[in-house]
Protein backbone atom coordinates (compact mmCIF):
# COMPACT_ATOMS: atom_id res chain seq x y z
CA UNK A 1 0.00 0.00 0.00
CA UNK A 2 1.70 3.36 -1.21
CA UNK A 3 0.40 5.12 2.42
CA UNK A 4 -1.47 4.69 5.98
CA UNK A 5 -4.21 7.04 4.77
CA UNK A 6 -4.47 5.50 1.33
CA UNK A 7 -8.18 4.16 1.33
CA UNK A 8 -10.03 3.77 -1.42
CA UNK A 9 -12.90 1.79 -2.50
CA UNK A 10 -14.24 0.66 -5.65
CA UNK A 11 -17.94 -1.08 -6.70
CA UNK A 12 -15.72 -4.75 -6.89
CA UNK A 13 -14.20 -4.31 -3.79
CA UNK A 14 -12.16 -2.81 -0.79
CA UNK A 15 -8.51 -2.07 -0.12
CA UNK A 16 -7.75 -1.40 3.41
CA UNK A 17 -4.46 -0.94 5.28
CA UNK A 18 -3.50 -1.30 8.91
CA UNK A 19 0.40 0.48 9.70
CA UNK A 20 1.30 -1.68 12.99
CA UNK A 21 4.38 0.83 13.19
CA UNK A 22 7.06 2.45 11.40
CA UNK A 23 8.90 -0.11 10.39
CA UNK A 24 9.33 -2.08 7.24
CA UNK A 25 6.72 -4.58 8.51
CA UNK A 26 3.29 -3.76 8.94
CA UNK A 27 0.06 -5.28 8.95
CA UNK A 28 -2.67 -4.79 5.80
CA UNK A 29 -5.75 -6.26 5.45
CA UNK A 30 -7.05 -7.02 1.54
CA UNK A 31 -10.73 -7.33 1.05
CA UNK A 32 -12.80 -8.14 -1.77
CA UNK A 33 -16.49 -8.13 -2.30
CA UNK A 34 -17.26 -12.30 -2.97
CA UNK A 35 -19.12 -12.76 -5.91
CA UNK A 36 -18.93 -17.15 -5.96
CA UNK A 37 -20.02 -19.06 -3.18
CA UNK A 38 -16.85 -20.61 -0.83
CA UNK A 39 -14.89 -17.52 -1.86
CA UNK A 40 -12.20 -16.86 0.64
CA UNK A 41 -10.57 -13.26 1.37
CA UNK A 42 -7.02 -12.87 1.03
CA UNK A 43 -5.31 -11.73 4.75
CA UNK A 44 -1.69 -11.03 4.70
CA UNK A 45 0.55 -10.20 7.82
CA UNK A 46 2.95 -7.92 6.92
CA UNK A 47 3.76 -5.52 4.39
CA UNK A 48 7.98 -5.54 3.61
CA UNK A 49 9.49 -1.96 1.95
CA UNK A 50 12.69 -3.66 2.00
CA UNK A 51 13.41 -4.78 -1.62
CA UNK A 52 13.36 -8.46 -2.39
CA UNK A 53 16.43 -10.30 -3.97
CA UNK A 54 13.84 -12.61 -6.74
CA UNK A 55 12.75 -10.88 -10.39
CA UNK A 56 9.26 -10.72 -10.06
CA UNK A 57 8.76 -12.19 -13.94
CA UNK A 58 11.22 -15.13 -13.35
CA UNK A 59 9.67 -15.82 -10.09
CA UNK A 60 6.24 -16.24 -11.46
CA UNK A 61 7.34 -18.23 -14.16
CA UNK A 62 8.06 -21.27 -12.20
CA UNK A 63 4.18 -21.81 -11.14
CA UNK A 64 1.01 -22.10 -13.47
CA UNK A 65 -2.88 -22.29 -12.55
CA UNK A 66 -5.06 -19.97 -10.21
CA UNK A 67 -1.52 -20.14 -7.42
CA UNK A 68 0.00 -17.25 -9.88
CA UNK A 69 -2.55 -15.29 -9.28
CA UNK A 70 -2.48 -15.78 -5.68
CA UNK A 71 1.33 -14.82 -5.52
CA UNK A 72 1.19 -11.97 -7.54
CA UNK A 73 -1.77 -10.22 -5.48
CA UNK A 74 -0.14 -11.02 -2.34
CA UNK A 75 3.13 -9.30 -3.32
CA UNK A 76 1.50 -6.26 -4.62
CA UNK A 77 -0.42 -6.46 -1.67
CA UNK A 78 2.67 -6.64 0.77
CA UNK A 79 5.39 -5.19 -0.97
CA UNK A 80 5.97 -1.23 -1.20
CA UNK A 81 8.92 -1.78 -3.95
CA UNK A 82 7.18 -4.24 -5.91
CA UNK A 83 3.48 -3.51 -5.81
CA UNK A 84 2.57 -1.41 -8.88
CA UNK A 85 4.60 -4.21 -11.11
CA UNK A 86 2.52 -6.82 -9.15
CA UNK A 87 -0.75 -5.07 -9.98
CA UNK A 88 -0.59 -4.76 -13.08
CA UNK A 89 0.96 -8.60 -13.56
CA UNK A 90 -2.04 -9.88 -11.59
CA UNK A 91 -4.51 -8.34 -13.80
CA UNK A 92 -3.10 -9.26 -16.99
CA UNK A 93 -3.11 -13.31 -15.11
CA UNK A 94 -6.73 -12.29 -14.44
CA UNK A 95 -7.49 -11.93 -17.82
CA UNK A 96 -5.75 -15.33 -18.95
CA UNK A 97 -8.32 -16.73 -16.57
CA UNK A 98 -12.07 -17.10 -16.20
CA UNK A 99 -12.34 -15.80 -12.35
CA UNK A 100 -14.34 -12.61 -12.70
CA UNK A 101 -13.07 -12.22 -8.47
CA UNK A 102 -9.69 -12.27 -9.33
CA UNK A 103 -10.60 -9.63 -12.05
CA UNK A 104 -12.46 -7.23 -10.10
CA UNK A 105 -9.74 -8.08 -6.88
CA UNK A 106 -6.95 -6.97 -9.07
CA UNK A 107 -8.37 -3.54 -10.33
CA UNK A 108 -9.44 -3.23 -6.66
CA UNK A 109 -5.97 -3.32 -5.36
CA UNK A 110 -4.32 -1.46 -8.77
CA UNK A 111 -6.75 0.76 -8.20
CA UNK A 112 -5.76 1.60 -4.55
CA UNK A 113 -1.76 2.19 -5.82
CA UNK A 114 -2.28 3.84 -8.39
CA UNK A 115 -4.78 6.81 -7.71
CA UNK A 116 -7.45 6.03 -10.37
CA UNK A 117 -10.44 5.40 -10.26
CA UNK A 118 -11.61 1.74 -10.85
CA UNK A 119 -14.14 2.36 -13.62
CA UNK A 120 -11.49 3.81 -15.72
CA UNK A 121 -9.01 0.74 -14.99
CA UNK A 122 -11.99 -1.57 -15.46
CA UNK A 123 -12.46 -3.08 -18.70
CA UNK A 124 -16.00 -3.83 -19.41
CA UNK A 125 -16.26 -5.68 -22.72
CA UNK A 126 -14.16 -8.12 -20.88
CA UNK A 127 -15.96 -8.39 -17.85
CA UNK A 128 -19.34 -9.10 -19.86
CA UNK A 129 -17.97 -11.24 -22.22
CA UNK A 130 -16.05 -13.50 -19.34
CA UNK A 131 -19.35 -13.57 -17.49
CA UNK A 132 -21.47 -14.57 -20.70
CA UNK A 133 -18.95 -17.10 -21.55
CA UNK A 134 -18.51 -18.60 -18.19
CA UNK A 135 -22.40 -19.14 -17.88
CA UNK A 136 -22.91 -20.81 -21.42
CA UNK A 137 -19.92 -22.91 -20.23
CA UNK A 138 -21.42 -24.26 -17.01
CA UNK A 139 -24.92 -24.92 -18.85
CA UNK A 140 -23.02 -26.81 -21.54
CA UNK A 141 -21.30 -29.05 -19.20
CA UNK A 142 -24.35 -29.66 -16.84
CA UNK A 143 -26.34 -30.58 -20.01
CA UNK A 144 -23.94 -32.96 -21.02
CA UNK A 145 -23.38 -34.48 -17.20
CA UNK A 146 -27.24 -34.96 -17.27
CA UNK A 147 -27.26 -36.62 -20.89
CA UNK A 148 -24.08 -39.24 -19.69
CA UNK A 149 -26.33 -40.05 -16.27
CA UNK A 150 -29.35 -40.49 -18.71
CA UNK A 151 -27.11 -43.27 -20.67
CA UNK A 152 -25.83 -44.92 -17.88
CA UNK A 153 -22.07 -44.71 -18.54
CA UNK A 154 -19.93 -44.76 -15.78
CA UNK A 155 -16.93 -43.46 -17.52
CA UNK A 156 -18.40 -40.51 -19.22
CA UNK A 157 -20.00 -39.46 -15.99
CA UNK A 158 -17.07 -39.33 -14.21
CA UNK A 159 -15.17 -37.20 -17.06
CA UNK A 160 -18.30 -35.27 -17.09
CA UNK A 161 -18.33 -34.55 -13.46
CA UNK A 162 -14.35 -34.29 -13.65
CA UNK A 163 -14.87 -31.23 -16.40
CA UNK A 164 -17.87 -29.58 -14.53
CA UNK A 165 -15.13 -29.36 -11.25
CA UNK A 166 -12.43 -28.12 -13.32
CA UNK A 167 -14.76 -25.13 -14.73
CA UNK A 168 -16.53 -24.41 -11.11
CA UNK A 169 -12.73 -24.45 -10.20
CA UNK A 170 -11.31 -22.43 -12.70
CA UNK A 171 -14.52 -19.61 -12.53
CA UNK A 172 -13.39 -19.68 -8.75
CA UNK A 173 -16.39 -21.38 -7.31
CA UNK A 174 -14.55 -23.91 -5.00
CA UNK A 175 -17.75 -25.26 -3.17
CA UNK A 176 -19.89 -26.18 -6.45
CA UNK A 177 -16.27 -27.61 -7.51
CA UNK A 178 -15.29 -29.89 -4.44
CA UNK A 179 -19.15 -31.07 -4.91
CA UNK A 180 -18.14 -32.22 -8.62
CA UNK A 181 -15.55 -33.88 -7.40
CA UNK A 182 -16.77 -35.52 -4.75
CA UNK A 183 -19.85 -37.07 -6.60
CA UNK A 184 -17.57 -38.04 -9.41
CA UNK A 185 -15.87 -40.48 -6.83
CA UNK A 186 -18.68 -42.82 -6.93
CA UNK A 187 -17.65 -43.60 -10.55
CA UNK A 188 -14.40 -44.22 -10.64
CA UNK A 189 -13.34 -47.42 -11.21
CA UNK A 190 -9.07 -47.43 -11.30
CA UNK A 191 -6.80 -46.07 -8.33
CA UNK A 192 -5.64 -43.90 -10.59
CA UNK A 193 -8.88 -42.10 -10.97
CA UNK A 194 -9.34 -41.97 -7.49
CA UNK A 195 -6.13 -40.25 -6.83
CA UNK A 196 -6.55 -38.01 -9.37
CA UNK A 197 -9.39 -37.24 -7.74
CA UNK A 198 -7.90 -36.65 -4.56
CA UNK A 199 -5.32 -33.92 -6.03
CA UNK A 200 -7.88 -32.36 -7.56
CA UNK A 201 -9.65 -32.04 -3.97
CA UNK A 202 -5.76 -31.22 -2.34
CA UNK A 203 -5.46 -28.67 -4.64
CA UNK A 204 -8.53 -26.77 -3.45
CA UNK A 205 -8.20 -27.18 0.01
CA UNK A 206 -4.39 -25.87 -0.56
CA UNK A 207 -6.00 -22.65 -1.91
CA UNK A 208 -8.23 -22.35 0.91
CA UNK A 209 -6.22 -23.44 3.42
CA UNK A 210 -8.04 -26.22 4.74
CA UNK A 211 -5.45 -28.95 5.88
CA UNK A 212 -7.38 -31.19 7.82
CA UNK A 213 -8.96 -31.56 4.01
CA UNK A 214 -5.38 -32.13 2.83
CA UNK A 215 -4.53 -35.03 5.56
CA UNK A 216 -7.68 -36.71 4.88
CA UNK A 217 -6.75 -36.93 1.02
CA UNK A 218 -3.36 -37.43 1.42
CA UNK A 219 -3.88 -40.48 3.42
CA UNK A 220 -6.47 -41.62 0.99
CA UNK A 221 -4.22 -41.61 -1.82
CA UNK A 222 -1.52 -43.59 0.60
CA UNK A 223 -3.85 -46.36 1.23
CA UNK A 224 -4.58 -47.37 -2.62
CA UNK A 225 -3.04 -50.36 -4.19
CA UNK A 226 -1.73 -48.55 -7.47
CA UNK A 227 0.59 -49.57 -9.76
CA UNK A 228 4.71 -48.96 -8.84
CA UNK A 229 5.13 -46.51 -11.21
CA UNK A 230 1.96 -44.78 -10.64
CA UNK A 231 2.94 -44.78 -7.26
CA UNK A 232 6.53 -42.99 -7.35
CA UNK A 233 5.04 -40.85 -9.60
CA UNK A 234 2.19 -39.34 -6.93
CA UNK A 235 4.52 -39.87 -4.32
CA UNK A 236 6.54 -36.29 -4.78
CA UNK A 237 3.50 -34.83 -5.03
CA UNK A 238 1.95 -36.40 -1.67
CA UNK A 239 4.93 -35.68 0.27
CA UNK A 240 5.20 -31.60 -0.51
CA UNK A 241 1.18 -31.83 -0.09
CA UNK A 242 2.26 -33.30 3.21
CA UNK A 243 4.92 -30.60 4.15
CA UNK A 244 2.77 -27.73 3.18
CA UNK A 245 0.16 -29.41 6.11
CA UNK A 246 2.54 -29.86 8.87
CA UNK A 247 5.04 -26.47 8.18
CA UNK A 248 1.19 -24.56 8.06
CA UNK A 249 0.15 -25.85 11.40
CA UNK A 250 3.26 -25.43 12.75
CA UNK A 251 5.23 -28.77 13.34
CA UNK A 252 8.38 -28.00 11.21
CA UNK A 253 9.95 -31.77 12.46
CA UNK A 254 7.45 -33.39 10.61
CA UNK A 255 7.41 -30.99 7.41
CA UNK A 256 11.34 -30.99 7.26
CA UNK A 257 10.75 -34.55 7.06
CA UNK A 258 8.07 -34.98 4.32
CA UNK A 259 10.43 -32.45 2.05
CA UNK A 260 13.41 -33.75 2.84
CA UNK A 261 11.80 -36.91 1.18
CA UNK A 262 10.49 -35.72 -1.70
CA UNK A 263 12.40 -36.89 -4.64
CA UNK A 264 14.03 -34.74 -6.93
CA UNK A 265 11.64 -35.93 -9.88
CA UNK A 266 9.16 -33.72 -8.87
CA UNK A 267 10.21 -30.87 -11.15
CA UNK A 268 7.89 -28.57 -12.10
CA UNK A 269 4.87 -31.70 -12.45
CA UNK A 270 3.27 -29.60 -9.63
CA UNK A 271 4.03 -25.77 -10.01
CA UNK A 272 -0.05 -25.09 -9.70
CA UNK A 273 0.83 -25.83 -5.92
CA UNK A 274 4.50 -25.53 -5.12
CA UNK A 275 7.80 -25.47 -7.21
CA UNK A 276 11.57 -27.41 -6.82
CA UNK A 277 12.76 -24.20 -4.97
CA UNK A 278 10.23 -23.69 -2.84
CA UNK A 279 11.08 -27.57 -1.63
CA UNK A 280 14.62 -26.60 -1.00
CA UNK A 281 13.39 -23.24 1.23
CA UNK A 282 10.36 -24.94 2.98
CA UNK A 283 12.65 -28.21 3.68
CA UNK A 284 15.69 -25.93 4.28
CA UNK A 285 14.30 -23.43 6.77
CA UNK A 286 12.15 -26.03 8.90
CA UNK A 287 14.76 -28.71 9.19
CA UNK A 288 16.43 -25.49 10.57
CA UNK A 289 14.50 -24.69 13.50
CA UNK A 290 13.62 -28.41 14.73
CA UNK A 291 17.03 -30.17 14.27
CA UNK A 292 20.16 -30.58 15.73
CA UNK A 293 23.23 -30.43 14.35
CA UNK A 294 23.55 -34.02 13.60
CA UNK A 295 20.27 -34.09 12.19
CA UNK A 296 21.32 -31.58 9.75
CA UNK A 297 24.61 -33.12 8.94
CA UNK A 298 22.55 -36.53 8.12
CA UNK A 299 19.45 -35.44 7.01
CA UNK A 300 20.10 -32.29 4.68
CA UNK A 301 23.60 -32.08 4.46
CA UNK A 302 24.28 -35.79 3.28
CA UNK A 303 21.28 -36.24 1.56
CA UNK A 304 21.78 -37.19 -2.17
CA UNK A 305 18.25 -36.44 -2.83
CA UNK A 306 17.24 -33.24 -1.02
CA UNK A 307 21.31 -31.84 -2.30
CA UNK A 308 19.59 -31.69 -5.66
CA UNK A 309 16.83 -29.22 -4.40
CA UNK A 310 19.37 -27.20 -2.43
CA UNK A 311 21.39 -26.38 -5.90
CA UNK A 312 18.17 -24.43 -6.53
CA UNK A 313 18.76 -22.16 -3.58
CA UNK A 314 22.65 -22.38 -3.23
CA UNK A 315 22.09 -19.49 -0.06
CA UNK A 316 20.13 -22.06 1.94
CA UNK A 317 23.03 -24.40 1.83
CA UNK A 318 25.34 -22.11 2.96
CA UNK A 319 23.03 -21.14 5.89
CA UNK A 320 22.72 -24.63 6.93
CA UNK A 321 26.80 -25.58 6.60
CA UNK A 322 27.15 -22.40 8.52
CA UNK A 323 25.01 -23.90 11.28
CA UNK A 324 26.68 -27.04 11.44
CA UNK A 325 30.21 -25.44 11.37
CA UNK A 326 29.14 -23.58 14.47
CA UNK A 327 29.01 -19.85 12.86
CA UNK A 328 25.33 -18.98 14.00
CA UNK A 329 25.93 -15.67 13.33
CA UNK A 330 26.86 -16.21 10.04
CA UNK A 331 23.80 -18.25 9.34
CA UNK A 332 21.10 -15.92 11.15
CA UNK A 333 23.15 -13.18 8.37
CA UNK A 334 22.04 -15.25 5.67
CA UNK A 335 18.68 -15.81 6.48
CA UNK A 336 18.01 -12.37 7.07
CA UNK A 337 19.03 -11.08 4.01
CA UNK A 338 16.18 -13.18 2.65
CA UNK A 339 13.64 -11.88 4.70
CA UNK A 340 11.92 -10.04 2.18
CA UNK A 341 11.59 -12.38 -0.34
CA UNK A 342 10.36 -15.28 1.85
CA UNK A 343 7.49 -12.04 3.75
CA UNK A 344 6.52 -12.66 -0.02
CA UNK A 345 5.82 -16.09 0.10
CA UNK A 346 2.63 -17.82 -0.25
CA UNK A 347 3.01 -20.45 2.74
CA UNK A 348 5.79 -18.59 4.24
CA UNK A 349 4.71 -15.94 5.18
CA UNK A 350 2.49 -16.84 8.80
CA UNK A 351 5.28 -18.96 9.84
CA UNK A 352 8.21 -16.97 9.24
CA UNK A 353 8.82 -14.96 12.18
CA UNK A 354 8.15 -18.45 14.40
CA UNK A 355 10.99 -20.28 12.04
CA UNK A 356 13.33 -17.62 12.47
CA UNK A 357 13.07 -17.24 15.94
CA UNK A 358 13.31 -21.15 16.48
CA UNK A 359 16.45 -20.72 14.85
CA UNK A 360 17.68 -18.03 16.66
CA UNK A 361 16.79 -19.92 19.76
CA UNK A 362 18.63 -22.74 18.92
CA UNK A 363 21.74 -20.76 17.82
CA UNK A 364 22.08 -19.10 21.05
CA UNK A 365 21.28 -22.66 23.11
CA UNK A 366 24.26 -24.50 20.98
CA UNK A 367 26.43 -21.16 21.19
CA UNK A 368 26.24 -21.51 24.50
CA UNK A 369 26.61 -25.66 25.93
CA UNK A 370 30.20 -25.86 26.05
CA UNK A 371 30.58 -22.96 28.41
CA UNK A 372 29.79 -22.70 31.92
CA UNK A 373 30.20 -18.79 31.93
CA UNK A 374 29.76 -16.45 29.08
CA UNK A 375 29.58 -13.06 29.37
CA UNK A 376 26.80 -11.01 28.25
CA UNK A 377 28.87 -9.07 26.11
CA UNK A 378 30.38 -11.16 23.85
CA UNK A 379 27.06 -13.09 23.50
CA UNK A 380 25.77 -9.70 22.07
CA UNK A 381 28.52 -9.27 19.49
CA UNK A 382 27.57 -12.31 18.41
CA UNK A 383 23.50 -12.65 18.10
CA UNK A 384 22.63 -8.92 18.83
CA UNK A 385 23.68 -7.70 15.30
CA UNK A 386 21.31 -7.59 12.39
CA UNK A 387 21.44 -11.30 12.05
CA UNK A 388 19.98 -11.33 15.34
CA UNK A 389 17.51 -9.80 15.59
CA UNK A 390 14.80 -10.51 18.89
CA UNK A 391 11.44 -11.76 18.48
CA UNK A 392 10.37 -8.36 19.47
CA UNK A 393 12.02 -6.62 16.43
CA UNK A 394 10.96 -9.43 13.98
CA UNK A 395 7.67 -8.14 14.18
CA UNK A 396 8.03 -4.74 13.74
CA UNK A 397 10.38 -4.77 12.19
CA UNK A 398 13.16 -1.81 13.82
CA UNK A 399 16.42 -1.72 12.07
CA UNK A 400 17.89 0.90 14.62
CA UNK A 401 18.40 1.20 18.31
CA UNK A 402 20.72 2.80 20.91
CA UNK A 403 22.85 0.54 22.13
CA UNK A 404 21.16 0.81 25.50
CA UNK A 405 17.74 -0.57 24.31
CA UNK A 406 19.91 -2.97 22.52
CA UNK A 407 21.51 -4.79 25.14
CA UNK A 408 18.07 -4.15 27.44
CA UNK A 409 16.24 -6.00 24.05
CA UNK A 410 18.79 -9.24 24.10
CA UNK A 411 18.28 -9.13 28.41
CA UNK A 412 15.00 -9.83 27.93
CA UNK A 413 15.11 -11.85 25.22
CA UNK A 414 17.64 -14.12 27.20
CA UNK A 415 15.32 -13.57 30.45
CA UNK A 416 12.26 -15.17 28.38
CA UNK A 417 14.01 -18.23 27.09
CA UNK A 418 15.03 -18.70 30.42
CA UNK A 419 11.79 -19.09 32.09
CA UNK A 420 10.44 -21.21 29.12
CA UNK A 421 13.23 -23.50 29.94
CA UNK A 422 15.07 -23.59 26.22
CA UNK A 423 17.96 -22.14 27.65
CA UNK A 424 19.22 -24.04 31.38
CA UNK A 425 21.22 -20.79 32.75
CA UNK A 426 21.21 -17.76 35.19
CA UNK A 427 22.03 -14.11 34.44
CA UNK A 428 24.03 -12.46 36.58
CA UNK A 429 22.68 -8.95 36.36
CA UNK A 430 25.89 -7.61 38.75
CA UNK A 431 28.75 -9.07 36.76
CA UNK A 432 27.19 -8.96 33.77
CA UNK A 433 27.74 -12.54 32.93
CA UNK A 434 25.22 -15.77 31.72
CA UNK A 435 26.05 -18.75 33.49
CA UNK A 436 25.14 -22.48 33.24
CA UNK A 437 22.62 -24.14 35.61
CA UNK A 438 23.97 -27.17 36.50
CA UNK A 439 21.81 -30.12 39.04
CA UNK A 440 24.32 -31.27 41.84
CA UNK A 441 25.27 -34.27 40.71
CA UNK A 442 25.13 -35.40 45.09
CA UNK A 443 21.83 -34.38 44.33
CA UNK A 444 20.96 -35.77 41.18
CA UNK A 445 22.83 -39.08 42.74
CA UNK A 446 20.90 -39.47 45.88
CA UNK A 447 17.06 -38.52 44.54
CA UNK A 448 17.92 -42.16 42.08
CA UNK A 449 18.69 -43.96 45.32
CA UNK A 450 15.38 -42.77 47.14
CA UNK A 451 13.25 -43.23 43.82
CA UNK A 452 15.02 -47.17 43.93
CA UNK A 453 14.45 -47.39 47.23
CA UNK A 454 10.83 -46.32 46.58
CA UNK A 455 10.19 -48.89 43.52
CA UNK A 456 11.55 -52.07 45.73
CA UNK A 457 9.48 -51.09 48.36
CA UNK A 458 6.29 -50.95 46.38
CA UNK A 459 7.53 -54.31 44.56
CA UNK A 460 8.19 -56.34 47.92
CA UNK A 461 4.49 -55.05 49.13
CA UNK A 462 2.93 -56.73 45.99
CA UNK A 463 4.81 -59.56 46.68
CA UNK A 464 4.03 -60.31 50.19
CA UNK A 465 0.11 -59.41 49.43
CA UNK A 466 0.54 -62.51 47.06
CA UNK A 467 2.15 -64.54 49.65
CA UNK A 468 -0.45 -63.88 52.08
CA UNK A 469 -3.17 -64.97 49.65
CA UNK A 470 -2.16 -68.11 48.24
CA UNK A 471 -1.03 -69.28 52.08
CA UNK A 472 -4.61 -68.09 53.16
CA UNK A 473 -6.44 -70.27 50.57
CA UNK A 474 -7.58 -67.51 48.59
CA UNK A 475 -6.36 -68.28 45.65
CA UNK A 476 -8.42 -69.40 43.00
CA UNK A 477 -7.24 -72.54 40.71
CA UNK A 478 -8.96 -73.14 37.20
CA UNK A 479 -11.38 -75.74 37.04
CA UNK A 480 -10.72 -78.46 34.11
CA UNK A 481 -12.73 -76.91 31.21
CA UNK A 482 -15.18 -78.60 28.92
CA UNK A 483 -13.97 -78.01 24.76
CA UNK A 484 -16.96 -75.01 24.86
CA UNK A 485 -14.59 -73.40 27.57
CA UNK A 486 -17.07 -73.53 30.62
CA UNK A 487 -15.34 -74.66 34.06
CA UNK A 488 -16.94 -78.02 35.21
CA UNK A 489 -20.14 -75.84 37.38
CA UNK A 490 -20.75 -74.15 33.90
CA UNK A 491 -19.48 -70.55 34.95
CA UNK A 492 -17.04 -69.11 32.48
CA UNK A 493 -14.39 -68.63 34.88
CA UNK A 494 -13.17 -65.48 32.85
CA UNK A 495 -15.89 -63.67 34.63
CA UNK A 496 -15.31 -65.14 38.11
CA UNK A 497 -11.38 -64.18 38.16
CA UNK A 498 -10.42 -61.21 37.25
CA UNK A 499 -7.07 -60.71 37.40
CA UNK A 500 -4.91 -57.59 37.36
CA UNK A 501 -1.97 -56.68 36.37
CA UNK A 502 -0.61 -56.58 39.72
CA UNK A 503 -1.76 -60.44 40.46
CA UNK A 504 -4.55 -60.00 42.64
CA UNK A 505 -7.99 -61.88 41.62
CA UNK A 506 -10.46 -59.67 41.67
CA UNK A 507 -13.53 -61.70 43.75
CA UNK A 508 -15.95 -58.90 44.47
CA UNK A 509 -18.98 -59.67 43.69
CA UNK A 510 -18.78 -63.36 43.68
CA UNK A 511 -18.79 -63.85 47.70
CA UNK A 512 -15.02 -63.61 47.79
CA UNK A 513 -13.21 -61.33 50.24
CA UNK A 514 -9.41 -60.73 51.11
CA UNK A 515 -8.50 -61.12 54.95
CA UNK A 516 -4.80 -60.43 56.32
CA UNK A 517 -2.33 -63.02 55.68
CA UNK A 518 -0.87 -64.99 58.53
CA UNK A 519 2.27 -63.19 59.85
Amino acid sequence: MASESNHRSSNSGVLRSERLSDGPYSKPTVMAEPEQPGYIRPRYTATVTDTPKFDLQSYVSNYKGRTVFRRLHLIASCSIALQDEAARLAVAEAKKGYDINNYNEAIALLSSISGKDAKDLTDVNWLSEREKKNAAETKRLENELKQYKNNLIRESIRMGSEELGVHYHHTGDPANALKSFNRMRDYCTTPAHIASTAFRVIAINIEQKNWLGVSSQVTKIRSLRMKPEEAAKNAPKISVAQGLQYMSLGDFKEAANSFLNTDFSLGDTYNEVISSNDVAVYGGLCALASMNRSELQTKVLDNANFRSFLELEPHIRRAINSFCASKYSQCLDILESYRADYLLDIYLQDQLSTIYQSIRTKSIVHYFQPFSRVTLDSMEQMFGGSGGRSSANLSNGASSHTPASSSETFKNELISMIESNALQARIDMENNVLIAYEESPRAVMQQQALDTVDSFIREARIKLSRLNAVNGGLDVKPAPRDPKGKSAGGMDMASLVDTGSNGYGNFQGQGYHLRSGRS
